[in-house]
């Protein structure tokens, strides 16, 4: 019987940098496939719209997809969402050079088509269990977001709807159709 090896968070940070994205999950490096256009489009439209609004409103910082965020430890998980938002008053003084301790206050995961539901319920359930109070799961194929306030209150909408953020970014307010455009 061979017992796996797991690897830290520490040690996540200190891999040789290479052309792969990785997350660790539970201990075990997992290798992120590059995304596809429309992936990417969407995951940029948020990002600008998100860093455009807490930019101008000095609320914090918006981060994308190469900013790793420790939300659980022994074994340790590192994940990075697509899109993630820190509130000013949690960005610790010091934070150039590791991973976030802690989960984002909002973060957005852009479904892609290769994710299994087992999947992206781990990933909303480690960030609500490392600290985030909003989970955005965008989905490109029925053009809807599923906003998670909680594990059980979930919210699904259309491009009729508009999206708000209020207990995390207040004030924020814009139609989800202009995620998909």
């Amino acid at each position: 019987m061979s017992v796996k090896t797991l690897m830290t968070a520490e040690e996540l940070a200190n891999l040789p940098e290479d052309d792969y994205r990785y997350e660790l999950v539970e201990g075990e490096l997992i290798r992120m496939s590059p995304t596809k256009p429309q992936h990417g489009k969407i995951a940029a439209k948020i990002i600008r719209i998100l860093g455009n609004y807490v930019e101008a409103k000095g609320l914090g910082e918006v981060y994308g997809t190469d900013t790793g965020f420790i939300i659980r430890r022994h074994p340790d998980t590192v994940r990075a969402p697509d899109i993630a938002f820190v509130s000013r008053e949690r960005i610790p003084e010091e934070s150039g050079e590791s991973f976030f301790s802690f989960s984002p206050d909002l973060a957005v995961e852009v479904l892609s088509p290769d994710e299994s539901a087992m999947e992206v319920q781990d990933k909303i359930e480690g960030y609500f269990q490392g600290g985030s109070r909003v989970v955005w799961v965008v989905n490109p194929k029925t053009k809807t977001v599923t906003v998670y306030l909680s594990p059980s209150d979930i919210h699904v909408l259309t491009i009729n709807n508009l999206i708000t953020c209020g207990q995390v970014i207040p004030g924020l307010s814009f139609p989800v159709a202009d995620i998909f455009r």
